[in-house]
């Protein structure tokens, strides 16, 4: 695997996302934004084995899971910004985007059966296609999410379902919201899962590799458990966290240090610029593109 591509690729990530924080801390941006900042290596990861045929469902943090699914940021950014040439003509903001077999909404457990669904009329269709869905550590608190892991196990649905622990449920910790361990969660069902606790993206491709395989190769759900960090607030506003435990996280969990280490720092400073240079070009570019008509049907016209 080549480890400056994946590099490139949260470097893309954490760039939009920084600059997203930033425009809409100068009031360019309206409406909302939850970032994936510290969470990239999840999504690096993830996406080096999902094929065309395949499904994405994301959810309200999705940024990162579009640009590592091959997402034009400029595209992306026009759609932040209400732009007629963003990625569904502006109509959809920050959680609500579609691109190729790429969606997105703000609803947590509600996406969980529709990625089912998907997946499973590929299974009906001989696809080879499968269907991957991202959710939270606070969207495990959805009873529409535990029905469709029983359907999912019954009918041997093709669904990965991988579940970005971040610890935080929008500001309340984990611990006191979430009994038992996740892992069970899957096995009452008879999903297994894998579960890993590390920023690491060497570490997450060969298991993230296994798992779709699994699901692809065997045509049943399966379970990634990440537990990651986010270091950024939940959305755009104030972080209730301590400082220090901010601190903290970003010296030692941050996914770009960790494999930055790993590499050339010549080449990794060269695809730091381009990565400003590409996310400057894109916020540029979609600032001086033109609002949606009002009128829908011309739109769509």
């Amino acid at each position: 695997m080549d480890l400056l591509s994946l590099y490139h690729t949260m470097r893309i990530i954490r760039e939009f996302e920084e600059r997203s924080l930033a425009e809409f801390a100068a009031g360019k941006l309206v409406g909302t934004t939850h970032t994936y900042i510290g969470q990239e290596a999840n999504a690096a990861a993830i996406f080096q084995f999902v094929r065309e045929e395949d499904v994405v469902w994301s959810n309200h943090r999705c940024h990162g899971h579009f640009l590592a699914y091959g997402g034009d940021p400029y595209q992306l950014a026009a759609e932040l910004m209400g732009k007629a040439t963003g990625l569904v003509a502006g109509r959809g903001g920050s959680q609500h985007v579609h691109w190729k077999n790429f969606f997105t909404n703000g609803i947590q457990g509600g996406i969980v059966p529709n990625a089912a669904g998907m997946a499973l009329a590929r299974k009906m269709d001989r696809s080879e296609g499968i269907g991957i869905v991202f959710v939270g550590d606070g969207t495990l608190g959805q009873g529409v999410v535990y029905e469709t892991f029983n359907i999912a196990s019954l009918w041997k649905i093709p669904l990965l379902i991988v579940v970005e622990n971040n610890r935080y449920a929008q500001t309340t910790p984990t611990e006191i919201a979430l009994s038992g361990r996740i892992a069970d969660r899957f096995k009452a069902f008879g999903i297994e899962s894998f579960e890993l606790n590390t920023s690491d993206v060497t570490q997450i491709l060969p298991k993230a590799e296994e798992a779709i395989n699994i699901v692809r190769t065997e045509g049943i759900p399966f379970g990634l458990i990440l537990n990651t960090h986010r270091f950024s607030a939940h959305s755009k506003g104030d972080d209730t966290r301590d400082k220090q435990q901010i601190k903290f996280l970003k010296e030692n969990y941050d996914p770009l240090r960790i494999l930055a280490e790993k590499l050339d720092s010549a080449a990794v400073l060269d695809l730091d610029n381009q990565a400003i240079e590409r996310i400057d070009e894109a916020f540029k570019k979609a600032y001086a593109d033109p609002f949606p008509s009002l009128n829908l049907a011309e739109t769509q016209a």
